[in-house]
């Protein structure tokens, strides 16, 4: 079978509004708030130059999300996979059941190895019977055999993964489509009202019932100046927001009004470190990123998402028979936010001397409350200020740091006050021992942001 998947690119490839945020964006930013131009901050994601901030800072980008924040998001892929045996070769190669998934939904998966570790996590939209659309994380639309650190490395995209499981009796056809969509993301309270203005409200109603707000984890079709839309009540912040696919005639105008309207909305163009914290602030646990907390090395299993990824009771996919062995050696790992008083990405998680885990993740946030920072215990002046900020991360523990209550579940308060429990977090040498001194913080279930994502819409419409 040829590879569906591209050639690994000569060099950083661009998002189809990359020229946009250069040279119509930034001056437009400089001069709505006042500020020097200067170059955008950009760092290879998925062989993408993508933005990590823009003329804001991290920090203020990070905050938008609390009234609208807009990402270019067009370094992800798009799969469609259609024919008559579509739903079974996606149930063989996917972690979630799509059998009786109905047309207009959206199902969160994963795509795992042999070993049960994670090639990448995605969302699925059935868009007909026998039709669905894969969107997939940057990088993942490759393969190829490339040099790394002096070493052969072999890539294989996921659309290539996904069709070396079909059986030659099998109708499964399956096409990149990214090149026709250019994707945005639009989240935050006021959200609905950005889209409401552009698109009309139609757009935003359940398809099968437009006297009401769509579902979450659903998605909708719409045609506008004769061409075809996406959009999806999802995104990667856990509060309100939705997933829009443009088409590519469109895109640049449609760009421009989108963003020119969350301007005046008090919102932001959002880069890769602004959307960073965003995900890791998001609900009680945050949200796992390919490459940090998830990895091809290891299972998902007790991941915050995996009872929503991943279908246990299937008979077979890919992966399957390694997850279960973890489940029946009743695997204790857990995945938690850590707030600290500074930046603690990929070190030692140490409780009374002893190493407990390690970050994957970490990022300094503005939504950390004046409460939860000084309940660090930090000396840092910047942690304990007014307006101060503190680190956010996320780590995988080797056990669980909170007792279980009768149904199961971690107890994450005691009379009525969050439980936080107190770590070190240490740079560890080549042996793996502790150096220098530590950073401070703790593990909790309080999580930063409330997720707002699956709440009714009638909480934002009129906004």
């Amino acid at each position: 079978m040829s590879n569906l998947g591209f050639k690994f690119p000569a060099e950083q490839r661009k998002t189809f509004i990359y020229d946009l945020e250069e040279n119509w964006y930034l001056p437009l930013l400089a001069k709505h708030k006042n500020l020097p131009m200067q170059s955008v901050k950009r760092n290879n994601f998925g062989e993408y130059a993508m933005a990590v901030n823009y003329l804001t800072s991290v920090l203020e980008e990070a905050a938008a999300i609390n009234k609208i924040a807009i990402y270019n998001i067009d370094h992800m892929a798009q799969l469609r996979f259609w024919g008559a045996d579509v739903v079974a070769l996606l149930n063989r190669s996917l972690g979630g059941n799509f059998s009786d998934m109905k047309i207009g939904q959206c199902k969160y998966t994963l795509l795992l190895n042999e070993m049960g570790g994670v090639q990448d996590d995605m969302i699925l939209m059935r868009v007909a019977d026998t039709e669905f659309i894969l969107v997939i994380n940057a990088g993942h639309d490759i393969s190829d055999t490339v040099q790394h650190d002096g070493k052969s490395e072999v890539l294989i995209a996921d659309i290539d993964r996904i069709m070396a499981n079909k059986k030659d009796s099998e109708e499964v056809y399956a096409k990149d489509i990214s090149d026709t969509l250019v994707k945005i993301d639009i989240q935050g309270p006021l959200s609905y009202k950005l889209i409401k203005q552009i698109y009309g409200e139609g757009v935003l109603k359940n398809r099968n019932n437009p006297d009401k707000n769509m579902n979450y984890f659903s998605f909708n079709e719409f045609e506008r100046k004769g061409h075809k839309y996406f959009i999806s009540r999802t995104g990667y912040t856990n509060r309100w927001g939705w997933e829009l696919y443009i088409p590519v005639a469109t895109a640049i105008e449609d760009c421009k009004e989108i963003i020119s309207l969350a301007l005046d909305f008090g919102g932001l163009l959002v880069g890769l470190g602004g959307r960073d914290e965003n995900r890791i602030s998001a609900g009680t646990y945050g949200l796992p990123l390919m490459g940090q907390e998830y990895d091809p090395k290891h299972t998902p299993v007790n991941a915050p998402l995996f009872d929503a990824a991943v279908d246990m009771n299937k008979d077979f996919f890919i992966g399957k028979a390694a997850l279960s062995c973890d489940l029946g050696n009743k695997a204790t790992k857990r995945m938690y936010i850590i707030i600290s008083e500074g930046i603690v990405s990929h070190r030692g998680v140490y409780l009374d001397g002893k190493r407990i885990g390690s970050v994957t993740s970490s990022i300094n946030s503005p939504n950390v409350s004046h409460e939860m920072r000084l309940a660090i215990g930090s000396k840092r002046k910047n942690v304990n200020d007014e307006h101060g900020t503190a680190a956010i991360g996320l780590g995988w523990f080797y056990s669980p740091l909170f007792t279980m209550d009768a149904d199961g579940k971690e107890i994450g308060e005691a009379d009525g006050k969050p439980i936080r429990v107190a770590v070190e977090c240490y740079r560890e040498d080549a042996e793996g021992k502790p150096s220098g001194s530590p950073t401070i913080g703790y593990v909790t279930l309080e999580g930063i942001s409330v997720a707002t994502a699956p709440k009714p819409l009638k909480n934002i419409e009129t906004l």
